[in-house]
């Protein structure tokens, strides 16, 4: 009826097709309303709900001869959104398309203060700045970078708040992940969502929800003295090629061994480190600083290492990943010489084990480790703590009488 007397007024159909988007029909049993948009604003939030249907969709409709498609919610078709909210005009996408979800998400729009509508792209881009300025390192930034990377495409026109914990339980399952590294990714998930929690563009952190996975630890196992043996063998049959790589691969060796360092730390290690045959270093994964003593035969076969560059096992070109991924199959490659099964980290048990079970307190080898809490130390070495064998031993006998 307010079609017909407004196009007998002389209204254009461009002019009908703006005002049919300032006004909606509200049917009741009783009576008709109809309110524009200044009235929605004056009585708060009013947003409207609907489907936008596919073509498949429409003529699937058509066909049942369905009329009215704003009203028709049984179907899987995106769920959009219209009306005023806080004083502002909106007609978009929610990016979803379950009914109760898209309620839900409006619901708490218009209960909260607006700031509720930021979507994911622009959360994770401020949300990557704000590591940036928080001068993290490169590592911690590259694991962030591929977070949101995955989170924006898996979550592409959603906006923060539309995003519940069924939402992180789906795109949790996509992962092809060990327990543990799924665990530490779940922490920087809950991070990236307490960040958008504290920012305010979301009620609660559905992450903390999620149950992280199980994890079964690994137990300390250092190479044993035979291995040992076999391995420092290994180092005098290795191909010299290029000439003076039998030497670089024995100091190489040698020195994960005799000062505890992770792989990263000794092929990033600086000629100007070693002194007074002492090694003095920040790690790279903590920036903890490192004093230790190595011996003197460990001195000269370092010393033997040839080139005169700024590191004793690094070109310095490229970056440090891939110069730690050629040490890596380089060791692969002497392992499989020695007959032994291992890995760098290997090297870096047997120096705190052999510090530990010599009575060094648990305190000193975590200074010598580059913990940055003892608590890491605790729970990788306790078991080959010294004094805590005695005291178990001692336990034990009592019970003889």
């Amino acid at each position: 009826l307010l079609t017909v007397r407004l196009f007998g007024r002389g209204f254009d159909s461009p002019r009908l097709h703006h005002l049919s988007c300032l006004f909606s029909v509200i049917k009741t049993d009783r009576f008709f309303a109809f309110q524009s948009r200044a009235s929605c604003d004056s009585i708060g939030a009013m947003l409207n709900l609907w489907r936008r249907h596919t073509t498949a969709c429409l003529k699937r409709l058509q066909k049942k001869g369905v009329r009215n498609f704003r009203s028709h919610k049984d179907c899987s078709c995106p769920v959009w959104v219209q009306g005023s909210l806080h004083g502002e005009w909106m007609k978009k996408s929610l990016g979803i398309r379950n009914w109760e979800s898209a309620q839900r998400l409006v619901r708490d729009w218009e209960a909260g203060s607006g700031n509720q509508t930021v979507p994911m792209k622009e959360a994770c881009e401020r949300f990557y700045s704000d590591c940036e300025a928080r001068n993290l390192g490169p590592a911690q930034l590259g694991k962030y970078g591929l977070l949101i990377r995955e989170l924006k495409g898996w979550f592409p026109d959603r906006v923060m708040s539309s995003i519940g914990v069924d939402d992180l339980r789906g795109y949790r399952e996509s992962w092809k992940l060990s327990p543990i590294s799924a665990s530490k990714k779940l922490e920087r998930v809950r991070t990236f969502f307490r960040f958008c929690m504290e920012s305010g563009w979301i009620g609660s952190n559905p992450a903390r929800v999620l149950k992280s996975p199980k994890v079964k630890p690994k137990p300390t196992l250092p190479f044993s003295d035979d291995e040992m043996e076999k391995i420092l063998w290994a180092t005098e049959v290795y191909p010299d090629r290029p000439k003076g790589r039998r030497d670089q691969v024995k100091a190489f060796v040698l020195i994960l061994r005799q000062a505890g360092l992770r792989i990263r730390d000794a092929v990033c290690l600086k000629r100007i480190a070693i002194s007074e045959g002492k090694v003095f270093l920040y790690t790279a994964k903590t920036g903890a600083p490192v004093y230790v003593p190595i011996p003197e035969d460990v001195v000269a076969q370092i010393n033997l290492v040839m080139g005169g560059g700024e590191y004793f096992f690094w070109s310095g070109n490229g970056e440090p990943k891939s110069a730690v991924a050629d040490w890596q199959r380089t060791l692969a490659k002497l392992f499989k010489i020695a007959g032994v099964k291992g890995h760098a980290h290997r090297f870096r048990d047997n120096f705190a084990v052999g510090l530990l079970t010599r009575g060094v307190s648990l305190e000193i080898v975590s200074i010598l480790l580059g913990h940055s809490d003892i608590r890491i130390t605790q729970k990788h070495y306790a078991p080959w703590v010294k004094a805590r064998q005695d005291s178990l031993e001692r336990a034990v006998k009592a019970t003889w009488g």
